[in-house]
C-alpha cells in the first residue's frame, strides 16, 4: 500500500510541475516580450527552453505512467469515463505544447539574431509569438481540466 501512496505523491508533483512551469513560463515569457528588446527576449527564451526541457517534458513522461500505474493499483478501469477524458485532454495538451516548445525554440533564436544585427524583432518574430500565445491557452485549459477530474473523479457514462 506504501507504493500506492508513493505513486500519488509522484503523481500529484507531476500535475504540479506541468501547471507551475505551464503558468511560470507563460508569465516570464509575456513579461520579456512586452519589453520589445531582444536580448531579454533571447535570454528569458532560452531559460523558458531549458525549464521546459528539465520539468515540462520530465513531468509529461511521469504522468501518464504514474497515473497508469496508480489506476491499476487500485483497481480502476482505464475505461472509466473520466480516465478516458483525461487521457483525450491529455492529447490536446500536447497537440498543442509540441508546437509551442519549437515555436520557443524559434522566438529564442529569432531574438538572438535581432540582439546580434541591433535590429528590431522581425514580422516572423511577431507572427510566431501571436501563435505561442494563442496555443497556450487551450494547453493551460486542459491540464487544468485534467487536474480538476483527477480530484473529482465525477461519473461520466461513456457513449460506447
Amino acid at each position: 500500500m506504501e507504493y500506492l501512496l508513493i505513486l500519488r505523491w509522484l503523481h500529484v508533483i507531476g500535475a504540479c510541475v506541468l501547471l507551475g512551469t505551464g503558468a511560470g513560463i507563460a508569465f516570464f515569457m509575456l513579461i520579456a516580450h512586452r519589453t520589445g528588446k531582444p536580448a531579454l527576449i533571447a535570454h528569458v527564451a532560452g531559460t523558458v527552453v531549458l525549464a521546459d526541457t528539465l520539468f515540462t517534458a520530465t513531468a509529461v513522461v511521469v504522468q501518464p505512467i504514474t497515473g497508469m500505474l496508480l489506476a491499476w493499483g487500485l483497481g480502476w478501469s482505464l475505461t472509466e469515463g473520466w480516465i478516458v477524458l483525461s487521457l483525450a485532454l491529455y492529447v490536446v495538451t500536447g497537440i498543442f505544447w509540441l508546437p509551442v516548445v519549437w515555436i520557443q525554440i524559434r522566438l529564442r533564436d529569432l531574438a538572438r539574431a535581432a540582439e546580434a544585427e541591433g535590429a528590431d524583432l522581425s514580422a516572423r518574430y511577431h507572427r510566431l509569438w501571436r501563435v505561442w500565445f494563442a496555443f497556450g491557452f487551450p494547453a493551460f485549459a486542459a491540464v487544468m481540466g485534467i487536474v480538476w477530474l483527477m480530484l473529482a473523479r465525477p461519473d461520466i457514462p461513456l457513449p460506447f
